[in-house]
């Protein structure tokens, strides 16, 4: 007598593992939703019920009052100045520093001795943290004692110590300045990947058709690196337009409200104002205005995908 094994029917096997597969998924996003869901989601629902109130620690209760507080953040002048400022701070830096990180990963991306030290020193300036950074450009541009008062005395370019951070324009540039010394690297970096990828090949065909340096660089790097250069706007643009961080620690949005972004005057709103319904609704149209500012841009780089 002999025994037959039957072999497994491989249909009721691949199902059996894909069932496996799916529990092992699941299990997997669970506690990743839960934790969105607990961290993120209720926040901003519960922050978007405040904005319809009027929710202030001032006076007693909490009526219903709609879309009054996004009205009335839409009239407020001091809203569109913010917002102006804001817009001003967003172009210049992320102008900049989209310009002086190209420089930087054009030079970086040469051959010479040393280049790989000064690969790690470029980054010294983005790893630091904010309120470090903010301190060291807060004690520079002191009136008293700053070291660019210093230098600038010694060179003859002033003949006294100037109070930087109390002019409104000035100090919006200085702290524009402090912005751009920090994240420049992180967008010479962006470049920088997008440079090394391309193929010498290239450049050898270029030059073999009579091109220069800036036809080369025209022709062949700008296009090359082109979806490296959205991506950089992207990501500055959108940490740009909701700067706090370096305007806390070296201004407090001074002198007379100079270097007061949006998000600065959300913030005022909510914590010094205490009007905790107008905060939230002016964190929404923060929200609103980030929103779109990543819409453009991803249609811009989905064109550029599909090009």
């Amino acid at each position: 007598m002999s025994l037959r094994l039957s072999s497994p029917n491989p249909r009721l096997l691949r199902t059996r593992v894909g069932r496996e597969e799916r529990r092992l998924i699941v299990a997997f996003l669970v506690p990743a939703l839960l934790v969105t869901f607990g961290v993120v989601l209720i926040p901003l629902l519960e922050a978007l019920w405040i904005s319809f109130h009027r929710y202030s620690l001032t006076t007693p209760g909490r009526p219903f009052i709609g879309l009054a507080n996004y009205s009335s953040a839409l009239v407020d002048p001091g809203f569109w100045a913010a917002t102006w400022r804001t817009v001003y701070f967003t172009l210049v830096s992320t102008g900049l520093e989209l310009v002086l990180g190209l420089m930087i990963a054009l030079l970086l991306n040469e051959r010479f001795v040393g280049r790989g030290l000064l690969r790690a020193l470029v980054l010294v300036p983005w790893a630091l943290p904010t309120i470090v950074n903010g301190m060291m450009w807060r004690w520079i541009f002191n009136a008293d004692y700053g070291a660019l008062n210093a230098i600038l005395l010694q060179l003859g370019l002033i003949k006294d110590y100037q109070a930087w951070l109390s002019s409104p324009w000035v100090a919006m540039n200085c702290v524009i300045f402090a912005d751009v010394w920090k994240m420049t690297p992180l967008v010479a970096m962006l470049l920088l990947a997008n440079l090394q990828v391309i193929p010498a090949e290239l450049y050898e065909a270029a030059s073999i058709d009579g091109a220069g340096p800036l036809g080369r660089f025209r022709y062949v790097t700008l296009p090359s690196i082109r979806s490296g250069i959205l991506v950089s706007l992207v990501t500055r643009t959108i940490e740009a337009f909701k700067v706090f961080d370096i305007i806390f620690i070296m201004t407090r949005s001074g002198p007379a409200n100079g270097t007061q972004t949006i998000a600065y005057y959300a913030y005022t709103e909510t914590f010094t104002a205490l009007q905790f319904g107008k905060g939230a609704a002016l964190s929404y149209l923060i929200a609103v205005f980030i929103t779109l500012l990543a819409l453009v841009y991803f249609r811009l780089i989905r064109e550029e995908v599909q090009a």
